[in-house]
């Protein structure tokens, strides 16, 4: 009888870690925005040399991307964002 308790113990404790670990990796990959901060990045990279034309638009994976002109208080700045279809999270960078 004790080895079926214990038996059923250790299988609750490892089925919880099991969950834990799952939130928590889970969570971690829905977070995780480097790779578009990256393309980012590089979009503003590649239009510091005069090799993106405006206005630009893509997707990356759920990422939309918009590189756009606008002006903000008489002065005109690049606007690269990204907004996440899934969760509506958003990155912005200005030049």
């Amino acid at each position: 009888m004790e080895t079926l308790v214990a038996t059923v113990l250790i299988v609750v404790v490892f089925m919880m870690a099991s969950l834990t670990l799952n939130a928590l990796f889970s969570t971690t990959i829905t977070t995780n925005d480097e790779p578009v901060r990256q393309e980012l990045l590089f979009l503003q990279y590649t239009y510091d040399h005069g090799k993106l034309s405006l206005p630009y638009y893509g997707e990356l994976d759920a990422w939309d991307i918009t590189v756009q002109e606008q002006e903000v208080r008489g002065t005109k700045t690049i606007v690269f964002s990204a907004v996440n279809t899934i969760n509506n999270r958003e990155v912005t960078y200005t030049n």
